[in-house]
């Protein structure tokens, strides 16, 4: 999945563990996307590269208005987001108890790694 967001240029990508700390997937992804249509790019591209990888179709909620799509891929779960639709939610401040560690970027994606906080998203009033 990241090297499908990098190549399709997504914009900073975190990835947070989630194993053992939540039984719905083992893996969050969250990356930005410059517009609504390239989310929706994001969405299809990730949905075809997983059909293909594993012989299963995603589940995708949010194609309408696209400021906020979720790719359900089983283990990994990824939230595509317009920039400022990112900030209001800040989904990696309520699954993340530490600071970010940097992993090694590719192709000028960055990547963050951290285990998430002892709630969920559930857990936040909006």
């Amino acid at each position: 999945m990241e090297q499908s967001l990098d190549d399709d240029k997504a914009e900073n990508v975190v990835v947070i563990p989630l194993a053992g700390k939540t039984d719905f997937a083992d893996f969050m992804v969250v990356a930005t996307g410059t517009s609504q249509r390239h989310i929706g790019t994001l969405a299809q591209h990730l949905r075809e590269r997983i059909k293909i990888k594993i012989s299963r179709d995603a589940r995708v909620e949010g194609e309408g208005p696209r400021d906020w799509v979720l790719v359900d891929a089983g283990d990994v779960i990824v939230h595509l987001f317009r920039a400022e639709t990112r900030a209001f939610y800040a989904l990696e401040k309520l699954w993340m108890d530490t600071p970010a560690r940097a992993l090694p970027a590719k192709a000028g994606v960055g990547a963050h790694y951290s285990p998430r906080a002892g709630r969920g998203p559930r857990a936040r009033a909006v």
